[in-house]
């Protein structure tokens, strides 16, 4: 598909899967983007490698996987701060990222100084519910 006919968001998500294979080898399953005001929320689910998802089966191999990935992040997140800032035409202020070991995701978190707390659900929640439009459904 030709790159200008992606949504911002979907730019973004192949910006961060492309990253993420140049960095670590391993091309993520899936990639969510999030936008809620100037904290955007990139996702990367299945992104640890299969000796990674091994090594994260204790607390102390979860802790090691954990810290790399942050160590990792924190010294080539520039390239993709600044494509992010390509992108959506914005610059980038500051940068996280956290490992959750038991499922392979990482998540990489662009803020401004704000607390970002992010949850990952064990299921989608349907786009109606979500928007209160099927109130009645449990």
């Amino acid at each position: 598909m030709d790159k200008n006919m992606l949504t911002m968001a979907q730019q973004v998500a192949q910006a961060a899967s492309d990253f993420e294979k140049q960095r670590t080898g391993h091309t993520p399953k899936a990639v969510t983007v999030v936008l809620g005001g100037d904290t955007l929320v990139i996702t990367l689910h299945g992104a640890l490698t299969p000796a990674e998802e091994a090594l994260a089966r204790s607390p102390e191999g979860a802790a090691q996987v954990q810290e790399f990935h942050r160590q990792l992040f924190a010294n080539s997140s520039g390239l993709l701060r600044r494509e992010i800032g390509r992108i959506t035409g914005v610059e980038v202020r500051e940068a996280a990222a956290e490992v959750e070991t038991a499922t392979g995701t990482v998540v990489h978190a662009f803020t401004s100084g704000t607390m970002v707390q992010v949850f990952q659900l064990a299921q989608g929640i349907l786009a109606d519910t979500w928007n209160g439009k099927d109130r009645g459904a449990k």
